[in-house]
């Protein structure tokens, strides 16, 4: 009876046996995977990290924002792939997750289409560099200096102090003046000489420009007839000067202009002279 006792209790017993084996061959087979793939992910993250150190030091001579944006973009991905990766490890299908995915980008692609197209003319402005942080630019209706090119927008800072951001679709698409990129501009001047004779006064108004501090003698200032009719002459006098020191230059050359021709001579200063 005894014997048939412990026959019956093995008999029972070996299933639970074998299922606890299984149970704990699953259990270790899942933690091994789980610790391959935070194994992957740890590795991949310590890769990336590396990679955007040397990438860095590499592309030292690439423009600030281009590299910025290169470096974090191959960091995405690269995450992407070591998750992928992980995932195939744990035994979790990635096709399907990759086909939402896709979906779920085209669906938000097609949401922020305006968006992208500032994001495309980032990534073109950067490649191109048709300016650089301090050019002076005019484009998209803004004028001034700008302060920094992004990915989706380039702010700008006018003369009096204001921070304009524009979408870089709006300066990429249109027409954009880079107002200091050759390093020279030249001042226009309309000048109404009034019935002045007009030789004298233009050899008065080239020696009293070519003297000032801001005025280039290369290339050397001219002035020329615009229009002549009974009432008065227009000349159009032309120094050129450093790009930076435009506006300044512009304005003293309109004051030197306006003293004279138009200012009234006292007394004072004709005993002067």
């Amino acid at each position: 009876m005894e014997i048939l006792s412990f026959v019956l209790l093995a008999q029972v017993a070996s299933p639970v046996a074998t299922s606890a084996q299984n149970l704990s061959y699953v259990t270790l087979q899942i933690l091994l995977k789980l610790l391959w793939a935070i194994g992957i992910l740890i590795l991949t993250r310590i890769g990336i990290n590396v990679a955007s150190r040397t990438a860095r030091r590499v592309l030292v001579q690439v423009e600030p924002t281009l590299r910025k944006f290169f470096i974090q973009t191959a960091e995405f991905l690269a995450l992407i792939v070591g998750l992928v990766a992980a995932l195939n490890v744990v035994g979790i299908q990635t096709t399907t997750l990759v086909a939402v995915l896709g979906a779920a980008g085209l669906a938000v692609g097609l949401a922020l289409q305006n968006t992208l197209s500032h994001f495309a003319a980032g990534i073109m402005l950067i490649a191109f560099r048709p300016f650089e942080a301090g050019d002076v630019i005019e484009g998209a209706g803004a004028t001034g200096v700008v302060d920094s090119v992004g990915i989706f927008s380039t702010t700008i800072l006018t003369p009096d102090n204001v921070k304009i951001v524009v979408p870089n679709n709006n300066l990429f698409a249109g027409t954009l003046k880079n107002l200091t990129a050759m390093g020279t501009r030249r001042v226009d001047l309309e000048v109404d000489i009034g019935n002045r004779p007009i030789e004298p006064t233009i050899t008065s108004l080239l020696s009293l420009v070519q003297p000032h501090p801001l005025v280039l003698n290369d290339p050397k200032p001219t002035c020329n007839v615009a229009s002549v009719n009974p009432e008065k002459t227009i000349l159009y006098l032309r120094p050129w000067c450093a790009a930076e020191v435009y506006e300044q230059a512009r304005s003293e050359m309109h004051q030197l202009v306006h003293e004279a021709l138009y200012q009234p001579r006292t007394s004072e200063d004709e005993g002067g002279h």
